[in-house]
């Protein structure tokens, strides 16, 4: 995992703003034959940064220019990764049409922001790229016809660190961004790939989706269902944004899956269960024991514990079913967070091997 760099943290940009002054670039040496360099773009809320230019490269009736993406501090899999736009005249009346060049994905699943059969480019960048070519037009008389071919060499081999084979994002990345900037650190991104899964699920029709804290929960659930790769969410974390965004776009049936110390969290109210956010509240833990009949010493020990894992121990110890009500007060968080969805609810705890400690449903 990337360590946080310590002291003020350094913004980057987004693939889609890199793909925006390449297309700019690459217009521009189309119309007059030179690339500027940098080239100057302008983001949504008006910032107006500049790009250094990483390749350039003309033809008859072409030109590429390419824009090496820097995230800043953000640990983000894309920073490095060179943003190739290639500009070439269209046919008369034919307007911007994009195209998906090698390592840029195309979408083949229903639920995302472009339609099925389209590259993965998303709204914001595609809005971006079309500004480019009015303003250049007006500028320079340049085309307003013209094919805006994006590209990520490796890109195919990135995505795979990414949610895109999952959401149906097939041959490469997605050119994203809202606003073009990439903030260090950011929970944004993440979110945002839950609920695209979310929607995937929707728009496909699944009656059941699966939201796991991480890869042993989502291996101890594939062993319970045979279930396709999209209707698996990668919660991590973020378990107030998933249940949220539920809430407002519900799938018929939801599980929910993770370790007991996360869990835990959950069954005490918490929604963002990252261990920098929130802490497991031993106190809680020990109360559920004395609740559960359990002896004074082991409640005692429960109280001073270090580690939400250690009171398990000592309660599957006393043969008290203690992850079960961690389970039932998880379900109880979850079901206050998604109000009145119409959601038939099941959580799973799990241990650190993957092994089933608790499943409850919402009908007991």
């Amino acid at each position: 995992m990337s360590r946080k760099p310590d002291g003020p943290l350094r913004r980057g940009w987004t693939t889609g703003a890199c793909a925006t002054a390449a297309t700019k670039a690459a217009l521009t040496a189309l119309v007059t034959g030179a690339f500027p360099d940098p080239v100057r773009i302008r983001l949504p809320k008006g910032e107006e940064p500049a790009f250094p230019l990483a390749r350039e490269a003309t033809g008859e009736g072409w030109a590429s220019a390419g824009i090496v993406k820097d995230a800043g501090d953000d640990p983000d899999v894309t920073h490095g990764a060179t943003v190739i736009s290639t500009v070439r005249r269209g046919d008369m009346g034919s307007g911007v049409v994009f195209k998906a060049g090698v390592g840029v994905g195309t979408v083949t699943q229903p639920g995302l922001p472009v339609p099925v059969g389209e590259p993965a480019i998303n709204p914001v960048p595609r809005r971006l790229m079309m500004d480019v070519v009015v303003e250049i037009a007006a500028a320079l008389g340049g085309p307003v016809d013209v094919e805006i071919e994006i590209s990520i060499p490796d890109g195919e081999a990135l995505a795979t660190k990414t949610w895109n084979p999952r959401l149906g994002i097939l041959g490469g990345l997605s050119i994203l961004g809202t606003t073009g900037i990439v903030h260090p650190f950011s929970c944004a991104a993440w979110i945002h790939s839950i609920q695209r899964g979310i929607d995937v699920a929707r728009a496909t029709g699944l009656s059941h989706a699966v939201a796991c804290t991480g890869s042993t929960s989502e291996a101890a659930v594939a062993r319970l269902y045979d279930l396709p790769e999209i209707a698996f969410l990668d919660m991590g974390d973020f378990a107030g944004g998933v249940l949220k965004y539920l809430r407002r776009n519900p799938v018929p049936r939801v599980t929910l899956a993770g370790g007991f110390g996360k869990f835990t969290k959950l069954a005490q109210g918490h929604l963002d269960l990252h261990s920098g956010r929130s802490q497991v509240d031993f106190d809680w833990l020990a109360d559920r024991l004395v609740e559960m009949g359990a002896a004074s010493d082991l409640v005692a020990t429960a109280r001073g514990a270090n580690t939400a894992n250690q009171v398990l121990g000592l309660a599957e110890e006393a043969g008290l079913p203690l992850a079960e009500r961690v389970a039932r007060d998880a379900m109880a968080t979850a079901r206050e967070v998604l109000e009145t969805a119409s959601i038939a609810l099941e959580v799973i705890v799990i241990d650190r091997a993957g092994s089933l400690l608790a499943r409850v449903t919402d009908d007991g």
